[in-house]
């Protein structure tokens, strides 16, 4: 599985031990962030990765910015995107399993990188329920219709 990163430089550091745990876990990483500390904006990055996961040029994004939600807001606005702001691996479970969340964000200066391994595995270990959700999920993507 193809797992694309973004970050801006409130990330950096987070992003690169996130991006060589994926790897350990057996995960192809392809880097849609910034590597440098130098500001710049977190919307180039989430809608970078949320283009690549509406493309499917990536199967699962994942966004990390200071706080998650600018970038994850971002990522929102791309059609067919569903990132979740998860600082806690439960949400970040039920964020797959009830809402088929492609895209995972939080913030580096909100958790601590013990956390955000916890976060990405309970996130990638989750699988979409369907029944129920998906017809929840679907009323969320008809809003982009409208």
């Amino acid at each position: 599985m193809k797992i694309g990163i973004g970050n801006d430089h409130a990330a950096v550091a987070m992003k690169k031990e996130i991006a060589g745990y994926l790897e350990e876990l057996g995960y192809e990483v392809v880097n849609y962030g910034t590597d440098s500390d130098e500001s710049c904006s977190y919307a180039v990055y989430g809608e970078k990765v949320a283009r690549a996961v509406a493309a499917k040029d990536v199967d699962l994004g994942i966004l990390i910015c200071g706080t998650g939600l600018g970038i994850s807001l971002a990522a929102n606005k791309v059609r067919g995107i569903r990132a979740a702001v998860c600082s806690e691996p439960c949400t970040a479970r039920l964020s797959r399993q009830h809402n088929d969340a492609n895209i995972l964000a939080f913030g580096a200066r909100i958790i601590g990188i013990e956390t955000a391994k916890e976060i990405v595995k309970a996130w990638l270990d989750a699988e979409f329920e369907g029944g129920r959700h998906q017809t929840r999920v679907d009323m969320i993507m008809a809003i982009e219709e409208r």
